[in-house]
């Protein structure tokens, strides 16, 4: 390999990190809409994400009908994200393809089951995070929107999903109507364990990561607050969220076995 040849690959290292270290949610786009063409592009990238023994247990739904992707934002509670993204994609953790796969081959494959649950789960998160890289690296802006999970069996029968799918996330993506600070994460070293768990160290990292985020939340450009990590954290989890979704689980054929 020349100089050359280095030089450059150690700059489309640097880009690539970068890229991953510039991520935003982007909640507000110019409305310009992503074609067919630019979607499949996006999705045949995504689809090279890892999956676990290659079920590829995943589905997106593209959403294009104005009345739908309306009724989705309101689901959700997120219009304004559904009235200006240039492409609405719900993404669905899929068993009913396997199923079809099974059938043909005269088998009636185990589909209800806690560990099929996490499996699905992994690959369409894996398979996500992919698709955001590839949109971002396109200049476009993306959101996930976790508020499907709001109302997943009316948002299941808008998008007629059969049994064995389920919706995980949405993912608006388009041109950036706004822009943000990046977030500053945890520190590496409380991600970071080597040879075994190490719980005593959160309290000294979590109090330097609240100060962080304490000037962040009153410094940043919108949506100015006075709060820290832990405070938000504590309020978010003190109580049970969407505890209805065992009971959607299991209407969609995934009964925890």
């Amino acid at each position: 390999m020349s100089l050359s040849d280095k030089i450059r690959g150690k700059e489309l290292i640097q880009l690539i990190f970068d890229l991953l270290s510039s991520h935003t949610s982007i909640r507000k786009y110019k409305n310009s809409q992503l074609s067919k063409e630019q979607i499949s592009e996006l999705i045949s990238v995504a689809q090279h994400a890892a999956s676990s023994h290659f079920v590829q247990a995943y589905s997106v739904v593209w959403v294009t009908d104005e009345q739908i992707k309306k009724k989705i934002g309101e689901l959700s509670k997120n219009m304004i994200q559904m009235e200006t993204a240039g492409a609405v994609l719900v993404c669905c953790v899929d068993f009913q393809r396997l199923h079809v796969a099974g059938l043909m081959n005269d088998t009636t494959i185990v589909t209800d089951s806690a560990e099929n649950v996490l499996v699905g789960t992994a690959d369409v998160a894996i398979f996500a995070q992919n698709l955001a890289i590839a949109a971002e690296s396109k200049g476009y802006g993306i959101c996930y929107i976790g508020g499907v999970r709001n109302k997943p069996t009316e948002i299941s029968e808008l998008l007629d999903l059969p049994e064995r799918v389920f919706p995980v996330f949405a993912m608006t993506v388009g041109v950036p109507d706004e822009q943000h600070e990046v977030k500053p994460r945890l520190p590496v070293e409380a991600i970071l364990h080597e040879n075994g768990y190490d719980s005593e160290k959160y309290h000294s990292l979590l109090s330097a990561y609240d100060k962080t985020m304490e000037e962040y939340y009153e410094t940043r450009g919108s949506n100015q607050k006075s709060t820290n990590w832990t405070k938000s954290m504590a309020d978010f989890l003190k109580v049970p969220r969407r505890t209805h979704i065992k009971g959607f689980l299991a209407s969609r054929g995934f009964t925890w076995k």
